[in-house]
């Protein structure tokens, strides 16, 4: 497992992956006392210390995935505690989204930069950004997948007449099965990758 190609992936991808996973719970938390809700704050989630966001399994999962996958700590939110409780929930599950993509924005526009300046730096610091973009591009896109309880099935909800609660509540029974199924199957590459590679191309320019 520990092969010389194993550890440099985990010296370059792995830090990448934290700090985006870190910065996507973050802006959940943030966004979610924003609209009244301090239940985050209370358990000390609003924070960019990624001890405090990482999940058992999840970080197993990035190790075993070969750092192609993980995931961290959902934030808790209290609905009722919120203002307006169907547009909060809307904004606080694009938070995390919304992060990544702004991270990737961040990392492909300093990878450019820095390639058309032509600064001599190690090829581990363009890998690391090129890195950056495209697992913040993969994430944010995979949370927008509408099914529970990725961020998209939050926000699918309350965009949705309330008179079809009743058939989401049942799709949301089985909702992690099917997510679980196309996890292993590699099922949502077969939309996601073509769109993940598009906008890595655009933002780092290669």
């Amino acid at each position: 497992m520990f092969e010389p190609e194993f550890i440099r992936r985990a010296i370059i991808a792995a830090p990448a992956i934290l700090f985006a996973l870190t910065v996507h719970e973050y802006f959940h938390a943030w966004t979610a006392l924003k609209f009244g809700d301090t239940t985050a704050r209370d358990m000390g989630r609003l924070t960019l210390n990624p001890m405090a966001h990482l999940d058992l399994f999840g970080t197993i999962m990035m190790f075993m995935s070969g750092f192609r996958f993980g995931w961290a700590k959902p934030v808790p939110v209290n609905p009722f505690n919120l203002r307006n409780p169907r547009v909060a929930d809307i904004w606080i599950s694009a938070a995390g989204p919304l992060s990544n993509f702004g991270l990737a924005i961040i990392f492909g526009t300093l990878f450019q930069l820095l390639q058309f300046l032509g600064i001599p730096l190690p090829d581990v610091v363009y890998l690391f950004l090129y890195f950056s973009v495209m697992i913040n591009v993969s994430l944010g896109f995979f949370n927008l997948i509408p099914l529970f309880p990725l961020d998209g099935s939050h926000i699918l909800r309350n965009l949705m007449p309330q008179k079809y609660s009743n058939t989401f509540d049942q799709l949301e029974r089985y909702s992690p099965f099917i997510l679980i199924f196309l996890i292993i199957v590699g099922g949502f590459w077969i939309v996601l990758g073509p769109i993940v590679t598009f906008f890595v191309s655009l933002l780092t320019g290669i």
